[in-house]
């Protein structure tokens, strides 16, 4: 296998189609706090980025050493997505109609917060492992690198986006953000299971 156009391009797509769910979620992010500094911007992005980044390499790993166990595990993606998402969402909701800031402070995501969200965007990242199953370590771990940079700029454009409009409509955001990782947390799930 060669590092040719077609490689590039086709590990460049897969981070796209794959940065979808965690762009979504940077915009609640950014609806969430839309007083957001920038080092906390990058960290987000950096943090989606690095799980999509690990998740397509741990899974080619599982396919090169033991894949029965992580075909065994692969049915319940959809469910861990559900309760991660719905978790966090359902805390942006309820911090929505109990937050006395004035600056939207109350609803900003944690470190823990922020980890579940990475696990949660990126669990199904691991079945790009059997995509990249015939890959040497080099072009997967090249490929992983596409996938995470893409996610990183993706995510970006994402907490950018949604600081925008969390800023024109501050006073409800919080509640829009956690609306937003509910249903994508039901749309992984449904996607997934049906």
């Amino acid at each position: 296998m060669s590092f040719n156009f077609g490689f590039f391009l086709t590990n460049i797509l897969l981070g796209v189609g794959l940065a979808m769910d965690a762009f979504s979620v940077s915009v609640a992010n950014g609806l969430g706090e839309p007083f957001m500094k920038k080092r906390k911007m990058l960290t987000i992005s950096t943090v989606f980025a690095f799980f999509q980044f690990a998740m397509p390499l741990i899974g080619w790993f599982c396919v090169s050493t033991f894949v029965h166990y992580f075909k065994a595990f692969q049915p319940f993606i959809p469910y861990i997505a559900l309760v991660l998402l719905v978790y966090i969402g359902g805390k942006m909701i309820y911090d929505s109609f109990h937050c006395e800031s004035d600056e939207g402070s109350c609803a900003a995501v944690g470190v823990a917060g922020l980890i579940l969200q990475g696990i949660a965007t990126s669990i199904d990242a691991l079945s790009v492992g059997f995509t990249i199953a015939t890959y040497d370590f080099i072009h997967a771990l090249i490929a992983a690198i596409l996938i995470g940079a893409v996610t990183f700029i993706i995510c970006l454009i994402g907490v950018v986006i949604g600081k925008r409009i969390g800023n024109a409509f501050a006073g409800r955001a919080t509640l829009l953000g956690g609306i937003i990782l509910v249903l994508i947390g039901l749309e992984i799930f449904i996607t997934g299971v049906f």
